[in-house]
């Protein structure tokens, strides 16, 4: 009898350990089990760049006529800068994932705005505080409910979008539910509360067109958006305030810490902090921001030539997105600039090479891309059975489209003449560097003589950063 007293004791006790472990995966989906890697700084300085995950929105990070924007990003870009190394973004509004992502090694620092009491402190470490926001209901304003004739065309929009009425949508990985269910309850017994696979910008927009009724933000977010939507209000406290943070793995990240840390306390203290923080929390422009063709977080575009750039993009197998980052960079997308030397348009073609193409360059911006596709057509001949690596070829052509063909062939052959595999950037760069030295230039496998290449190194870097951001753009 007290045998069976005892198994049935175990029993229960295996139970109830099981259903904990059960109800902490599916209440806190982070403490998953994903074995810790990474690098400390030491680690981060060799590879040469810092991985950092962020929030694609008008705030944290997004892209503005083509350029790269926003407060933490800035932020960030500093940070690397001080490094003196450079800085790869990685936009994942999923707190789960950006978690699995940092504790797997595929990132260095989640910069989201976590909140430092969020129930993370087993998993990672986090920075001295960055800012003190609280979250906010959004909803429309009194008297700005939809026209009800309008009803059966949002009705189709929240079937293409999986989303309903009469529910809080949060983004997947919300934590609070407390407080969500409180706020619900506040709001109708039959509001329901809801995980939308989008950022707190696409739910804003939602709700200011009526798709959803109500979603939760930042508060900072929620100022950015009210300007460029004069029907929300987000005069709801949704919890308490909070102190926001960024996060490092909790092992292998303790130099990094350190040296984040201290960077941010003195950074915080300076004049370049203060107008930084002016610019995208007290900015009226963010309305204008958010509202133009070109706020590539709700848009997915880069310029008024992006359908030009994917057409064409198709001739020579290019992400189009890469083929943009080369125009902004050659034009800042102004189809009518004319460099000194005479270069011409949006990629900006020499008179005598749209001359051999047989294309007018002046009629048009889409004439301009054409005769721009048919010379990188000619760069790949060239290249493709050169540099057998096809994210390596990238870096030749980009190179040759600055500087020409023949300079980056001579750096090739004074990579391999001085044992080096020509087939890698990385050697054939500072050949191409080397070219403004005489016993280089006069080398006698050069054949087209001096060359500055510093302005060609770090035009194909520019184009390959600027690609990299354009990646957080959907790629169809």
């Amino acid at each position: 009898m007290l045998n069976l007293k005892k198994k049935t004791i175990y029993l229960i006790s295996a139970l109830i350990a099981v259903i904990t472990v059960s109800l902490i995966t599916y209440r806190y989906p982070w403490k998953s089990e994903v074995k810790a890697q990474g690098f400390d700084l030491d680690s981060i300085k060799k590879r040469g760049k810092i991985i950092a995950i962020t929030d694609f929105n008008s705030t944290d990070y997004f892209i503005y006529r083509g350029e790269p924007m926003g407060f933490t990003y800035e932020l960030l870009k500093g940070f690397a800068d001080y490094l003196g190394i450079e800085l790869e973004i990685v936009t994942e509004s999923n707190l789960n994932s950006a978690l699995d992502m940092l504790k797997s090694g595929k990132a260095d620092i989640i910069a989201s705005g976590i909140n430092i009491g969020e129930e993370l402190t087993g998993d990672v470490l986090f920075t001295q505080y960055i800012d003190e926001t609280y979250k906010v209901l959004v909803r429309r304003k009194a008297g700005h409910n939809p026209d009800r004739k309008k009803e059966k065309e949002l009705t189709a929009s929240r079937e293409q979008l999986g989303l309903g009425k009469n529910a809080i949508y949060v983004q997947t990985g919300f934590y609070d539910y407390k407080m969500l269910i409180s706020l619900a309850s506040s709001l109708g017994d039959s509001i329901s509360i809801l995980d939308a696979p989008y950022d707190q910008e696409k739910l804003i927009k939602y709700v200011a067109e009526g798709v959803i009724d109500y979603t939760i933000c930042e508060e900072n977010v929620a100022r950015a958006n009210i300007s460029c939507y004069h029907s929300l209000d987000v005069s709801t406290h949704a919890g308490p305030v909070r102190k926001i943070a960024w996060a490092v793995r909790k092992h292998n990240s303790d130099t990094l810490l350190l040296e984040l840390n201290n960077w941010l306390t003195d950074y915080r203290k300076s004049a370049a902090y203060a107008f930084l923080y002016a610019e995208y929390y007290r900015n009226s422009r963010s309305g204008i921001i958010i509202r133009s063709d070109y706020y590539a977080p709700i848009t997915g575009r880069i310029s008024r030539y992006d359908d030009l750039i994917r057409k064409y993009s198709k001739n020579i197998d290019w992400d189009w997105r890469l083929l943009a980052s080369l125009i902004c960079q050659e034009s800042r997308f102004n189809p009518e600039v004319e460099s000194k030397a005479g270069a011409y348009g949006l990629m900006q073609i020499m008179p005598e090479t749209a001359d051999n193409l047989g294309i007018d360059i002046t009629l048009s911006p889409e004439n301009n891309i054409r005769a721009g596709i048919k010379y990188l057509g000619f760069l790949h001949s060239i290249f493709d059975d050169k540099v057998q690596d096809e994210n390596e070829r990238i870096n030749f052509i980009l190179a040759s489209y600055n500087a020409g063909p023949g300079h980056v062939l001579d750096a090739m052959r004074l990579a391999e003449k001085n044992g080096m595999d020509p087939g890698k950037w990385v050697n054939v760069q500072s050949w191409l560097l080397m070219k403004s030295k005489p016993e280089y230039y006069n080398d006698a496998v050069v054949k087209n003589g001096y060359f500055k290449g510093v302005e060609s190194v770090n035009f194909v870097s520019e184009v390959i950063d600027r690609y990299n951001h354009y990646k957080n753009i959907a790629g169809e």
